[in-house]
């Protein structure tokens, strides 16, 4: 349940309970290091149905239909700036996207019209702001996820070929050493699309959604599903999944939508899915964040029955503290963030919120803990770690950090982040120093660029340290 029962603005409405009428709190009429504070809206070229934080620290973003033929646009936190990329010369909307381990963006599929896709795929260069074509895969794919293997490969699910319902049903593996596909042959199945995968403690996928069941898909040789446990609440449609430290969460979604929360431990000898408290509306289209203290932040979406129902917009966020099981309502944004919204965590804690269908806007969010006194310092931190490396963060504050985590890269479109987990990292205190333990393997931690914090006692988290663990 929630901590604070307030309605924020402009969805105020009066309880009557007992023949009273009870006026609950504005969320807006609370300080920001009990609610955060949503900066002013900016206007943007195009459209971030596509968002991605590069591993420099700028957003990409790319736009809806015919903008997905554009160049995409990169975003600077640090100035606002705004400028283009190269175009990939082809229209990458409703494609899936996810870095590899070099920091490079892998863009599968595209858009030919609605629920026909394409089977071009291309990676982005960072370093360079160049684009590289790739071999194409065995079909067309619009609406595709992307997974990274524990090895640096990416494992592309789904997506439509030639209109609705015409899903391809056999996943590809990239071989990342190579840039070569391998089509899992024995591993046909009928999934919607953008499915919810995610790389399990185990080596194999585990696909969490949006339908009721689950299974788990074996990426080695040509490929194999399994059956996965059945969820408790049904089909979640355009509701978020989020992973930490092992754990799926499954946040709303559904039509109409559902405010019930399901989690499962994909470490447990034999996971089950379990609810947990749900959110205080039922919302829709929304996004969900992984922060740096370890809960996840709620933006956006519907609470109306329909596909995308911007009359009945929820605009305040609410965050889930997994260690306490509660959820808590913050400040509200200006705009409806429904289909075609996204989200990313910044490298100083604040979250872009942006896009929506015809909405080419975006607005920045600073949660509480930015409001809660002065950052913790990294005076030097490694760029790399091998998993279960032992490595030393040095810091002023040592003797009142509480926690140290590492959270992977953005890259989201439809309500899910392809590429997000949330780590754990174990450590000691030293003088002026953390000791940190790294990741115990790259099941848990996929090789790639992730964001390195350290978060005081008052929950307040350092600027993100780009950290990199490499392939085998």
């Amino acid at each position: 349940m929630s901590k604070h029962r307030f309605i924020p603005w402009p969805l105020l409405r009066t309880v009557w309970w007992l023949g009273l009428m009870v006026l609950p709190l504005q969320a807006q009429s609370q300080t920001p290091d009990q609610v955060g504070r949503w900066a002013s809206v900016m206007n943007w070229p195009i459209s971030a149905t596509h968002m991605a934080l590069l591993p420099d620290g700028k957003v990409m973003f790319y736009g809806e239909f015919a903008e997905g033929a554009l160049p995409p646009r990169r975003w600077d936190p640090s100035t606002g700036a705004l400028s283009s990329f190269p175009s990939v010369g082809y229209n990458i909307f409703c494609s899936g996207h996810s870095f590899l381990s070099n920091g490079k963006l892998l863009v599968t599929g595209g858009h030919v019209a609605r629920d026909v896709g394409l089977p071009d795929t291309s990676f982005f260069d960072f370093n360079t702001t160049s684009w590289t074509r790739l071999p194409d895969m065995n079909a067309g794919r619009w609406y595709p996820t992307n997974t990274t293997l524990n090895n640096g490969d990416v494992v592309v699910t789904s997506g439509e070929i030639d209109g609705p319902g015409d899903i391809n049903e056999i996943p590809q593996r990239f071989i990342a050493g190579t840039s070569s596909w391998r089509t899992l042959t024995n591993a046909r199945k009928n999934v919607p699309f953008y499915p919810k995968m995610f790389l399990a403690p185990n080596g194999r996928l585990f696909y969490a959604g949006s339908l009721r069941a689950s299974f788990w898909l074996d990426p080695a040789s040509n490929g194999a599903w399994s059956n996965g446990p059945i969820s408790n609440f049904g089909s979640r449609s355009y509701g978020p999944a989020v992973y930490i430290d092992g754990r799926v969460f499954l946040i709303g979604g559904s039509e109409p939508p559902t405010a019930t929360v399901e989690r499962i431990d994909l470490a447990a000898a034999n996971p089950t899915w379990q609810y947990v408290a749900p959110m205080s509306i039922r919302r829709r289209q929304h996004n969900a964040v992984l922060l740096p203290d370890a809960t996840v932040v709620v933006i956006g979406g519907s609470s109306g029955s329909g596909f995308d129902d911007s009359s009945a917009a929820v605009r305040f966020a609410e965050v889930y503290n997994p260690a306490t099981n509660t959820w808590t309502s913050w400040a509200s944004n200006v705009r409806y963030r429904g289909y075609h919204s996204t989200a990313v965590l910044l490298p100083d804690g604040r979250v872009l919120s942006a896009g929506g269908a015809n909405e080419r806007t975006a607005e920045v969010f600073s949660p509480p803990y930015l409001f809660k006194g002065a950052r913790p310092a990294i005076t030097s931190a490694p760029t790399v770690s091998l998993p279960g490396a032992q490595f030393t963060i040095t810091t002023p504050d040592a003797a009142n950090i509480s926690r140290v985590s590492l959270i992977a890269l953005n890259s989201t479109t439809h309500t899910f982040d392809m590429n997000q987990r949330f780590l754990t990292l174990s450590f000691t205190r030293g003088a002026g120093s953390l000791n940190v333990t790294a990741p115990p393997d790259r099941n848990m931690a996929p090789p790639g660029y992730y964001q390195l914090f350290i978060v005081n006692n008052a929950g307040v988290p350092s600027y993100g340290r780009r950290l990199r663990i490499p392939p085998p």
